[in-house]
């Protein structure tokens, strides 16, 4: 395996390094249903839509009932 023939200098090594904290946040995108917001290219987690259709059956809220179970 080859190695190094100088030692970089803590510069260079923390230089490289820079971009490794920059973190993008993920843009959101607002649903044409219900509003909410979503990732873009990406089914609603809400409602379900996507392109102006239902995809996925939206989630139903939990009951009492159910959570006892």
């Amino acid at each position: 395996m080859p190695n190094p023939k100088k030692k970089h200098t803590r510069s260079r090594r923390d230089l490289r390094r820079s971009h490794n904290s920059v973190i993008e946040v993920a843009q959101l995108v607002e649903c044409p249903n219900c509003k909410s917001a979503r990732l873009p290219h990406n089914v609603c987690p809400k409602c379900g839509f996507y392109k102006d259709r239902v995809v996925v059956a939206p989630k139903a809220a939990k009951t009492e009932e159910q959570e006892a179970k």
